[in-house]
């Protein structure tokens, strides 16, 4: 593991990057107190699947239609309680 001063590794990024993309992981102090630490990104992120459920679910036409005065009271007047260490 490599220290280097924040100048230094403005000055340098790319050199850097690339040693940390070979597996090193490097430091970045500023003023002697380290900083951050650049090191190798060993999963790439998965890309999203934009539109993998068209045509596979199904969203009634009035799914966004206001609750009833009744259904709002069963969801702000029940109790939830923690299921018991018993069971």
């Amino acid at each position: 593991m490599s220290t280097i001063n924040i100048h230094e590794a403005k000055t340098h990024l790319s050199r850097f990057v690339e040693r940390a993309a070979a597996g090193e992981e490097i430091i970045i102090a500023k003023a002697g107190k380290p900083m951050a630490k650049l090191v190798p990104l060993l999963h790439m992120p998965s890309r999203r699947n934009l539109g993998m459920f068209k045509g596979k679910l199904n969203v009634p036409d009035d799914f966004d239609t206001p609750l009833s005065d009744e259904m709002v009271g069963l969801f702000e007047n029940s109790v939830i309680e923690p299921p018991s260490e018993n069971r």
